[in-house]
């Protein structure tokens, strides 16, 4: 079940946020640290009411922020549609030991149905240059890589945008 997140679930997210921070780390992918992701980050995804949880038996597994904000760091990327009806995902997490199971795609069907349905033009997002399984997994679903964007907090490595016209 996917719902919209509550204050309350922001504890157990980032619990899952650090346990994939600690097994891409183990695989030596330096996405997320101790800067990211972070409280403030997803206490401002509930209070725009962007962010959404997925439940397993009553237990919270994973999440998505849907946002219709631009990050700065967007603004140089030649993306394949205006800036005006776009939605951006960020943070998809699902606990390691719940990985491999398709509860991601279940998130990335839900984010792109919901954009369809709400006649956005496009979704666009980006991941770790160094996280090739990401890569795949965006690519695989039809995202075109657009461009390289850095975040200094998190790596020396880009990250790279993409974009699926919906």
């Amino acid at each position: 079940m996917i719902r919209k997140a509550v204050f309350t679930d922001i504890n157990k997210l980032l619990e899952i946020t650090k346990a994939c921070a600690s097994k891409m780390i183990g695989e030596n992918i330096y996405q997320w640290n101790e800067f990211y992701p972070s409280k403030a980050a997803f206490t401002k995804d509930v209070e725009r009411n962007e962010l959404y949880v997925l439940e397993s038996e009553k237990s919270i597994i994973g999440c998505i922020t849907i946002s219709t904000f631009m990050d700065e760091e967007y603004i140089p990327i030649n993306w394949l549609t205006p800036n005006s009806k776009n939605i951006y995902i960020h943070r998809l997490a699902i606990h390691p030991d719940q990985q491999g199971k398709g509860y991601a795609q279940k998130l990335m069907d839900y984010a792109e149905t919901y954009g369809r349905k709400n006649s956005y033009a496009s979704v666009r997002l980006d991941t770790f240059s160094q996280n090739k399984r990401n890569q795949k997994f965006y690519e695989l679903r039809g995202y075109k890589r657009l461009g390289d964007i850095y975040f200094p907090k998190q790596s020396k490595h880009p990250f790279y945008c993409y974009e699926l016209l919906l």
